[in-house]
């Protein structure tokens, strides 16, 4: 049993991912894109990043990669994905997950700390908490702004789709809280599947006790099962 950490050109977050995992006990590794998906995989995560530079759009060139097939292939069996920054945008790239992650409202790369509360928590990454939860977790983006038709988002919300909005410290939900515009402060996004998941901030980031928060360990904990 073995989650396939997907490293392109230009992945950086690849060994955070992996040893957040390691921490929770969940076996991983890094996989290379040109070698494809593992036998054993029952999982996989598509890091952080800047694969190929961001060129064309964040994660349009990555998500154009033969290995992206094997993830389709995979999903349609039930493995778990998880796309967590570069990887919610070549997420959304290739069709696995609905809307679109463009360029923040401010034009500029945001790293901080920010809140996000979970909106479903009937899914395998959501499931270590309680629906309103409001979590701690970093985000790192210049392209994380969630866009999406209007009537497109009305049936992301009719379907519970939607896992996770930005908000403040006490859960409201507020433009002030938007750190990068997106739609109806949309963080993070189920793909028809509930187990097909990407968001835009860094649950690695906030799993390992030793350097800070370990808010994001609930959602790495969707591997677990």
């Amino acid at each position: 049993m073995t989650v396939a950490i997907l490293r392109f050109g230009g992945s950086n977050c690849d060994r955070d991912a992996e040893q957040a995992l390691d921490h929770l006990d969940v076996d991983a590794r890094v996989v290379w894109h040109d070698d494809g998906l593992p036998d054993d995989c029952t999982g996989v995560v598509l890091p952080g990043g800047f694969s190929y530079g961001d060129y064309l759009r964040a994660g349009a060139i990555a998500a154009n990669s033969p290995i992206v097939d094997e993830v389709r292939a995979a999903v349609e069996e039930g493995t778990p994905v998880l796309g967590v920054c570069n990887g919610a945008q070549i997420g959304s790239e290739s069709g696995l997950t609905p809307g679109a992650f463009t360029t923040n409202a401010s034009a500029r790369f945001q790293c901080e700390h920010v809140h996000v509360r979970v909106e479903n928590a009937d899914t395998p990454w959501t499931r270590a908490y309680e629906e309103g939860e409001v979590l701690e977790l970093p985000i790192a983006h210049g392209e994380g702004r969630f866009e999406i038709a209007g009537d497109r988002m009305a049936a992301l919300n009719d379907a519970d789709r939607v896992l996770f909005r930005y908000c403040e410290p006490d859960g409201a939900v507020t433009d002030e809280a938007n750190p990068n515009g997106s739609t109806e402060n949309v963080a993070g996004v189920a793909g028809e599947r509930d187990h097909v998941a990407v968001l835009m901030p860094h649950p690695e980031r906030a799993s390992l006790p030793d350097v800070g928060p370990t808010d994001g360990q609930g959602i790495l904990r969707g591997f677990e099962n």
